[in-house]
């Protein structure tokens, strides 16, 4: 097939947070598994200091913003799809979302609304509570705000997780078992955003439940149950091997039809498309969300190509299927 011919993919990778190098890794990823007989794919940078394609020499050329596109040798270059492998913003938040919309773009990802909306935690949770969905007791704080220790305690307990509002990967989040760690957790958290969520910790079984669109069905994925050797599924445990990821989780089959139910009720509630993998934690046998990834990661370690697998669903026919649901 001429390449001419193939529909031309632009994989975008990187972004402006600090998930950038693990967005450079789902990228590549993703690069190199598509079936190149039938798309050209060309790796998109998009950094502060400007939007590149990467050639296979690494040498970079501008992106055109005003309609995404590129010269080379002489002839512009549009795509037909954008294959998002952005973590964090703003790739995650909605802001690229917005703008291949307005561009008339096909995009693999969620809309923007959606993508804004769940990349906000606090947010987020607080819509799905009046779903009946299950969500720890949370207390918030915005830059500026008094930490107000006695109050925090009283309304969550102690111990208690301290995040980022608006972060991926697990930055910017501690776990505090004295109140008088409260202050140096809130500093910390505010490095990685403006606001600052505090949890009621839950003691339990933590899994990964991805739910995706595949051949124009909803479906649910083998469930993941990860098991930290870290004090929780911080960084470390995520990207640096301190953690076990079991797929299928060992739950009992209340568990696992309860967590499926639940997942996939999100999903459909607030008009998902693309990958999305939420994270729960089981108090007994009901699960109680904590977040939902709407570009997770792609990389040989990433737990959403785990489920695929155990699903019977190939890596490459994973991201084909996107494109496809896409165009569709």
């Amino acid at each position: 097939m001429e390449a001419k011919t193939k529909k031309r993919i632009a994989i975008v990778m990187g972004g402006f947070s600090n998930e950038h190098d693990i967005s450079i890794k789902s990228g590549n990823a993703v690069y190199e598994h598509l079936p190149k007989e039938r798309y050209a794919c060309y790796r998109i940078l998009i950094l502060e200091r400007g939007w590149f394609y990467l050639d296979d020499d690494n040498r970079e050329h501008p992106v055109n913003k005003d309609d995404f596109s590129l010269h080379l040798e002489g002839e512009k270059l549009n795509f037909h799809v954008v294959f998002n492998a952005i973590h964090g913003t703003p790739g995650e938040d909605g802001l690229l979302q917005a703008y291949f919309e307005l561009l008339g773009l096909p995009q693999t990802s969620c809309n923007f609304y959606q993508a804004a909306l769940t990349f906000n935690k606090r947010d987020f949770l607080s819509s799905l509570k009046p779903y009946g969905i299950r969500c720890a007791t949370s207390y918030y704080i915005n830059k500026g705000d008094a930490v107000d220790q006695e109050a925090i305690v009283q309304k969550v307990g102690l111990p208690c997780f301290v995040k980022a509002n608006k972060s991926g990967s697990s930055l910017g989040i501690s776990k505090v078992y004295k109140k008088e760690a409260l202050a140096k957790a809130v500093e910390s958290a505010f490095e990685h955003d403006d606001e600052v969520l505090v949890e009621q910790y839950l003691d339990g079984v933590e899994v990964s439940v991805g739910v995706v669109r595949y051949q124009g069905q909803t479906k649910v994925l083998p469930i993941t149950e990860i098991v930290t050797e870290t004090d929780f599924f911080d960084y470390e445990a995520k990207y640096l091997g301190k953690s076990t990821e079991i797929t299928p989780a060992r739950l009992s089959p209340l568990q696992e039809e309860k967590v499926s139910a639940v997942a996939l009720k999100i999903y459909e509630i607030l008009k998902m498309k693309g990958f999305s993998r939420s994270e729960f934690i089981f108090v007994g046998n009901e699960p109680y969300l904590l977040e939902m990834n709407t570009t997770p990661g792609l990389t040989s370690e990433s737990i959403l190509p785990q489920q695929a697998k155990a699903a019977g669903i190939p890596f490459a026919a994973l991201l084909e299927n996107a494109i496809l649901e896409a165009m569709s």
